[in-house]
């Protein structure tokens, strides 16, 4: 017997962190095609977490149906299973919720309600789910044994104390499970992730409900009662998945073991030392934590080159031996090379099993001849050639999604809306020891870090003002683009400067004052990887200087050849910076935020940067010990266009465009308002013509492949979609856009009409580019003047105005139980109190 939770495609992204992924399933009901799409994209970056399984309406089309299960949807549940059969889909991969006993036969097993579970037929290798509507265990305890239970998520609870109107998990599970021994007990068997076994041991319905309600490994010991795993050595489980056997008398754990081992031996199985890949992985690991500098096992962990050149090798040797003690010689030697790069980058083997598990899960099957260098080189006959090139010139055209809002329920439009998800656990496990490296170990840590992401063998990490002249040779055409740039960035920022104090007189002889003062040291991230952003060098040091900033520092990746570019240098000249850190990523973050040898803490960080930047400076923030504040969280460049008949199809698709060649990760957004056919064909027209003649197609098409086009009736249809979706940047290319600008809640910056592409914010209008992405324009500004600065408050009464306030303040604390802070008024009013008796009397 076992339960899972059922969710819909909205509340599938609760799943991820939850109790009830223990459970190792979850069904998902898909409402519409716009629910296909979410779930589809849900399933492909959780997979490995859960078994998913959908259950499909009469509506969604076969070709969707497959789209799910190559996402790595387990099953699909369907009333029908001919046009799945017909269209290749085995027969394991389908579950039926309505079908005769002939045609369950063809299928996994069979959905049904608890009154339909009465009457249903299957063969022994079958499964029954029975979808519960009311959470009761006595209706579970009522169904088969080997049926599983489908409940919503939100009827579950895997609280040791069952709550109200509740089914509680760990009753589910232990309802059904049969005992061979006189004390009850289960037999369990506890793997890790790779189902290697770790131990056996026993459970009762207490430890059971214990280890669901805690996520962790606890048993029942035969001599000493409940046994919570590690509780005294340390070597704690992390609970993934509790299922039981096809008997339903003997339970497996899937744990994530931590500390010296699951054994009381101190090693990591009851059943010996681990073996193969498992063995292999924990010494490639220890081997690049203490592998001595200069070894050979050393150089493979920091020299690129050498390990490309070896798997290379080991790949070529494997292709050309013969004997059965060949192959398998040439084979291990490829997986150890292949390996070492894996945990060089911090790719586990269950991250790369779980790879190979989602391509098992694929219907779909690619023709799979070898690519690039490794193809054929056989000239195709003409007819061929010119078929090919049709297809070629049709699957590459470069298009947004389109979907007419009015077709798509409330929920698939949230859904549509929701961003390309960031997977930051991963990214955090990847920035943590980076930046813990960094903090302990300061400049040794730093260079170390550009010698393997930047390729820069540096001697100091460090570039001090003045910086020499060579650094920054320019052209005088460069050279006035950015002064004017520099110029306008200024004029607007010393714009938002507060010159006077705010002071209010809040009662007689109680005054108050607000001021601001500049931030003393500050950080200022400039990007480097695939484009070269002096602009966002100007953007964050020129609001530092007008503020009055101190210490300005710029942190920006080198070249190989350790330099930076020239027009970074110069902006750092500019803007009065006193140093540059030649560093990227979040090592440069942590030298910022806790200091090294060469590089001064700074008081806050400021400025974009891509995922790794983005972990490091959240990770930062939340650390006390570093005492360092950050300007915003970001994420992907975005653009959002409102464009309605009057726009020019060209400048739309420019400016679509402008913001997809950042990053495969960037996403653009056209909202259409009542536009026709041909109207919205002009648009892709432009948009595949002008992408197919940038450098950065590539990049523009991995954009465009999770962008999206929106169709509405009105503009003020259009801005209310762009306020749900919060842009970093918002286009309205509409006629009289000026009008429609009150209507703008959220968003970075707005560029109102057809003759304000975003290219001018991010340059030399004046306004800044440094903008809140990922929705966070709902409660973020962009960066501004007063990014740089932080505000003082002040107060100052007159012995009139303490007598005014101050039996208030006494009140006040007395409700708070704060004595004290009463007291320092009694002592006051009392003082007062007397000298003024003391003049009444001196004058008698």
């Amino acid at each position: 017997m076992s339960v899972v939770p059922e969710y819909t495609a909205a509340t599938l992204q609760s799943l991820p962190g939850s109790r009830l992924a223990v459970l190792g399933a979850a069904f998902v009901r898909v409402a519409s095609s716009a629910d296909v799409v979410a779930v589809k994209t849900f399933v492909a970056e959780n997979f490995g977490a859960v078994e998913f399984y959908a259950i499909l309406p009469s509506g969604v089309s076969v070709d969707e149906a497959i789209a799910l299960l190559d996402a790595g949807v387990e099953a699909v549940v369907v009333a029908a299973a001919d046009e799945l059969l017909a269209a290749g889909v085995p027969a394991s991969r389908i579950i039926l919720s309505s079908a005769t006993a002939s045609a369950v036969e063809s299928a996994a097993g069979l959905f049904v309600d608890e009154a339909a579970a009465k009457t249903a037929k299957l063969s022994d290798k079958q499964t029954l789910y029975v979808a519960l509507s009311a959470p009761k265990l006595e209706l579970v305890k009522a169904l088969p044994a080997s049926s599983v239970v489908v409940v919503p998520a939100e009827s579950l609870s895997t609280e040791l104390e069952t709550l109200a109107g509740k089914l509680s998990v760990a009753d589910v599970v232990v309802s059904k499970l049969v005992s061979d021994r006189t004390d009850g007990l289960f037999s369990t068997l506890v793997v890790d992730a790779r189902d290697t076994a770790l131990g056996l041991v026993y459970s009762s319905a207490e430890s059971v409900a214990n280890a669901i309600a805690t996520s962790t490994g606890v048993y029942q010991s035969r001599k000493r009662g409940l046994w919570f795993k590690g509780a005294t050595s340390g070597a704690v489980q992390k609970l993934l998945k509790i299922s039981a056997d096809c008997d339903s008398d003997c339970l497996k754990f899937v744990v994530e073991q931590s500390g010296a081992g699951f054994c009381h031996k101190e090693t990591a199985s009851c059943f010996g030392s681990v073996s193969g890949i498992s063995a292999l992985e924990k010494t490639l690991v220890s081997r690049k934590e203490s592998a001595p500098e200069g070894s050979y096992t050393k150089r493979l962990f920091t020299d690129e080159k050498l390990l490309h050149a070896k798997i290379m090798e080991e790949a070529e040797e494997l292709t050309t031996a013969k004997s059965k003690s060949e192959i398998a010689w040439e084979l291990a030697d490829l997986v150890y090379f292949a390996m070492t790069k894996a945990v060089q980058n911090g790719v586990s083997w269950t991250d790369v099993e779980n790879n190979l598990d989602a391509k098992s899960k694929k219907i779909t099957r690619r023709k799979g001849d070898a690519k690039g260098k490794w193809a054929p080189k056989e000239e195709p006959k003409p007819e061929e050639k010119k078929v090919e090139e049709e297809k070629k010139e049709d699957n590459g055209r470069i298009a947004l999604t389109r979907y007419n809002v009015a077709d798509v329920s409330a929920k698939a439009l949230d859904d549509l809306l929701r961003r390309p998800a960031q997977k930051n656990a991963n990214i955090m496990n990847l920035v943590t020891p980076i930046v813990e490296a960094v903090r302990t170990r300061g400049d040794a840590a730093l260079l170390e870090f550009t010698a393997k992401f930047e390729k820069a063998h540096l001697k100091s990490p460090v570039l001090k003002a003045p910086f020499p002249a060579e650094l920054m040779a320019l052209d005088e055409k460069t050279k006035a683009a950015i002064d004017m740039s520099i110029e306008n960035v200024r004029k607007f920022h010393a714009g938002q400067l507060e010159k006077e104090p705010l002071v209010v007189e809040t009662q007689p002889g109680v005054v108050c004052s607000r001021f601001a003062r500049p931030i003393e040291t500050v950080g200022l991230y400039v990007p480097g990887g695939t484009a070269i952003l002096p602009s966002t060098a100007l953007m964050l040091g020129v609001p530092a200087q007008v503020a009055g900033c101190k210490n300005i520092i710029i942190a920006s990746p080198p070249k190989a050849d350790g330099t930076l570019t020239p027009e970074v240098v110069y902006v750092a000249h500019k803007v009065g910076a006193s140093m540059i850190l030649l560093a990227g990523g979040s090592q440069a973050v942590a030298a910022m935020a806790y200091g090294t040898e060469s590089v001064p803490k700074v008081n806050k960080i400021l400025g974009p940067g891509n995922q790794f930047v983005t972990a490091a400076k959240m990770l930062v923030q939340n650390d006390t010990s570093a005492l360092v504040s950050i300007d915003m969280p970001a994420g992907p460049s975005e653009v959002l266009v409102v464009a309605d008949k009057y726009a020019n199809p060209a400048f739309v698709a420019s400016d679509l465009l402008s913001q997809a060649e950042h990053g495969v990760d960037s996403q653009v957004i056209l909202i259409a308002v009542d536009l026709t056919e041909a109207e919205l064909q002009k648009i892709e027209d432009e948009v595949h013509e002008q992408a197919m003649r940038l450098p950065r197609v590539d990049i523009v098409r991995g954009a465009i492949a999770h962008s999206r086009t929106f169709s509405v009736k009105t503009v003020e249809d259009a801005i209310a979609l762009s306020n749900k979706y919060a842009p970093e940047h918002l286009i309205l290319q509409i006629e009289d856009a000026a009008k429609y600008v009150d209507l703008v809640q959220h968003a970075g910056s707005v560029f109102v009409g057809a003759w304000s592409p975003e290219s001018c914010g991010d340059y030399s209008s004046g306004t800044n580019h440094t903008l809140p992405t990922y929705g966070y324009a709902t409660v973020y500004s962009g960066v501004n003047t007063g990014s740089f600065m932080k505000h003082l408050t002040s107060q100052e009464l007159t012995p009139k105005g303490l007598e005014i306030i101050g039996p208030a303040v006494v009140r006040l604390a007395d409700v708070e139980g704060l004595d004290a802070h009463g007291n320092a008024v009694r002592v006051r009013l009392t003082h007062l109190a007397k000298t003024k008796t003391e003049e009444v009397l001196a004058r008698v």
